[in-house]
């Protein structure tokens, strides 16, 4: 009795997708490969995709629908390629779908095969879009963070980015995204490799540089709208940051 093989949709010369358990098919991949791995999850376990940046067979054992895709139609179509190359996120209820149109089809042939190709490049597009968006959940290492506190991290991520002209503290982040202190600062050094206040500061100084180009408002002032209390604290800030004092730089770059 012969081995047991995966189902291998081609979709184009560049993107293969291996759908079921079993072996990998003996045939050539697409050069360069990158790989979505897909899993379904179970009782306790989250249904989830992992990003390949050098896959192989033997690193694909547990994941019934992977997407192969040669790295360079993917920088093509996508932008860069995902600068962490370890992560697994939790899939949203759509991808899910997407998913099980793949996995599950019963359409008879020859109706099946343009079905899944079709559906494969509906879950690349979408899972690649929601990557690039920050909309996926990573699914958490040491922190050991419920999906629940994972999306809180994100929260207090989102109100950094959206509020970070005003006075926000560990406390405030704290309260508004419901975690505590010890494990917001825990959840959010492990989802984004850094910590709040790195994340904070470098959005107040990149705010600070644009405005410095972009108006004429007095160092000082512009140092208060960006959140510092005073102009020492935004100019050692700053001259840390970019290497040169906010007057310096202004001076520079509008005599550029």
């Amino acid at each position: 009795m012969g081995k047991v093989e995966r189902d291998w949709i081609q979709v184009s010369h560049e993107m293969v997708t291996l759908i079921g358990a079993g072996a990998i098919p003996q045939r050539p991949w697409p050069v360069e490969p990158v790989a979505l791995g897909f899993r379904f999850g179970g009782v306790g376990t989250p249904a989830t995709v992992h990003w390949h940046a050098t896959p192989a067979a033997t690193a694909l054992p547990d994941e019934p629908l992977v997407l192969l895709i040669a790295s360079a139609a993917v920088e093509r179509l996508f932008g860069p390629l995902p600068a962490d190359t370890t992560r697994s996120f939790h899939i949203s209820a759509e991808l899910r779908e997407i998913m099980m149109a793949v996995h599950d089809c019963t359409l008879p042939e020859p109706v099946r095969e343009p079905y899944r190709l079709a559906k494969s490049i509906e879950l690349l597009c979408d899972t690649l879009r929601l990557i690039g968006e920050g909309a996926l959940v990573p699914v958490l290492g040491q922190c050991q963070l419920s999906r629940d506190d994972s999306r809180r991290v994100l929260a207090a991520r989102a109100m950094i980015d959206e509020r970070w002209r005003e006075k926000l503290t560990l406390a405030g982040l704290s309260r508004a995204c419901g975690l505590n202190r010890s494990k917001l600062t825990r959840g959010f050094r492990e989802m984004f490799d850094c910590s709040i206040a790195d994340t904070l500061a470098e959005k107040r100084l990149e705010g600070a540089r644009a405005m410095l180009l972009s108006t004429d408002l007095p160092i000082a002032s512009i140092g208060y709208r960006c959140g510092y209390l005073n102009n020492a604290s935004f100019s050692r800030a700053f001259t840390r940051r970019f290497g040169t004092a906010p007057t310096q730089y202004r001076a520079r770059k509008l005599a550029a």
